[in-house]
Parts: C-alpha cells; sequence; structure tokens
C-alpha cells in the first residue's frame, strides 16, 4: 500500500479536493436546507448532543494517540487515530444533517422566537461574545485544519515519518481545539435548544 500511495500524487491532489469540497459542500446545504423534521424525522434534535458526545472521544483520542505515540505504541497510535478520523467524518456527517434540517440556535434566545431581543441581549451579557468568539474560531480552524489532517494521514500512512512529525507539531492542536471547543460551544448554546 506504501508504494501506491508514494507513487500516486492523486492522493496529494484529492486532499485539495476534499479540503475544497467540504466547506463548499456544507455552505450549499446550509443554505438549501432539507427540514428533516418536518418529513417525520424527528431524531435529528438528537444530533447536536451526539456531536458533542464525537467531539468528546475524539478530544480524549487525540491525547491517548499522543501519549502512545511518546510511548512507541505506533499501531495503537494509528488505530487511535484512524478512529479519530472516521469519527470526525461521523461528526461532519451528522453536522450537516443537522444544520440542513433545522433553523439556527441563537445564543441567548430565551424565547426561541428566532431574534435576540435588548432584555435577551442584557441578560447573556460578555457570555454572548464568548460565546461567538468560541463558536467562530472553531468553525474557522476546523476549516482550516482538515487539508492539514489529512496530508498528516497521506505522511504517516507512505512512510513519510519526519514530514508527518513536522506537520503534526501544529495539527494537533489544532484539531484538538477544535474538538473541545465543540464540545464548548454546545455546553453554551444548549440551553437555548427547543
Amino acid at each position: 500500500m506504501e508504494q501506491v500511495l508514494t507513487n500516486s500524487k492523486a492522493y496529494l491532489r484529492g486532499i485539495v479536493v476534499i479540503s475544497v469540497a467540504i466547506p463548499v459542500v456544507v455552505a450549499l446545504l446550509l443554505f438549501m436546507p432539507y427540514n428533516f423534521s418536518a418529513a417525520g424525522a424527528d431524531w435529528v434534535k438528537v444530533l447536536p448532543g451526539l456531536n458533542a458526545v464525537i467531539n468528546s472521544m475524539t478530544a480524549i483520542l487525540l491525547i491517548m494517540a499522543v501519549v502512545a505515540v511518546k510511548n512507541g505504541k505506533q499501531v495503537l497510535h494509528r488505530n487511535l487515530m484512524m478512529t479519530a478520523l472516521v469519527l470526525g467524518t461521523i461528526f461532519l456527517v451528522s453536522y450537516v444533517i443537522y444544520h440542513a434540517s433545522s433553523t439556527s440556535v441563537i445564543f441567548g434566545d430565551v424565547d426561541h422566537n428566532g431574534t435576540l431581543d435588548a432584555a435577551e441581549s442584557d441578560a447573556v451579557g460578555a457570555w454572548r461574545g464568548i460565546y461567538l468568539f468560541t463558536l467562530l474560531s472553531h468553525i474557522g480552524l476546523s476549516i482550516a485544519v482538515v487539508p492539514f489532517v489529512l496530508l498528516a494521514f497521506y505522511r504517516a500512512l507512505t512512510g513519510q515519518f519526519a514530514g508527518h512529525k513536522k506537520i503534526v507539531k501544529f495539527t494537533f492542536p489544532i484539531w484538538l481545539y477544535v474538538s473541545i471547543t465543540g464540545v464548548l460551544v454546545y455546553l453554551m448554546i444548549s440551553p437555548y435548544y427547543i
């Protein structure tokens, strides 16, 4: 498998295509929603909680993977990282399904009318700014980290361990930040779900 991956630039082009396609497809689906709830699929309401669980598990796996590789357990490291990648894929599908079928929840919208009036804004105060910073940094970094995660996996699978080590020095903390802030965003916004 290493020989096939090493000799093909198609994989690197694939990383670029996937890295561009993910945010484009997510944006398209968000702007062209399909209401699963209207189709009788109320199960989509559980997806934000599921996404928080997936993000929690991913963060734990990432930390375990670093500990494993530092202890010389490369096979365990690889398995933990592959599991984290699978969870990331499941998260992405779940995220798209939920956001393509549900209206956005507004932080502080206690009466669930889809707007934040002055009284609600005053009630949440500075927490809204903290929430928005956490959310926007989470979203921005989740988009930015995708090509680096895929490139790190490519380098590891092709035995390019020196290049793999270089890229994961900044990819790992970003992926971990994205996973942890995903949970924080959920915990902060969950009181405002209907």
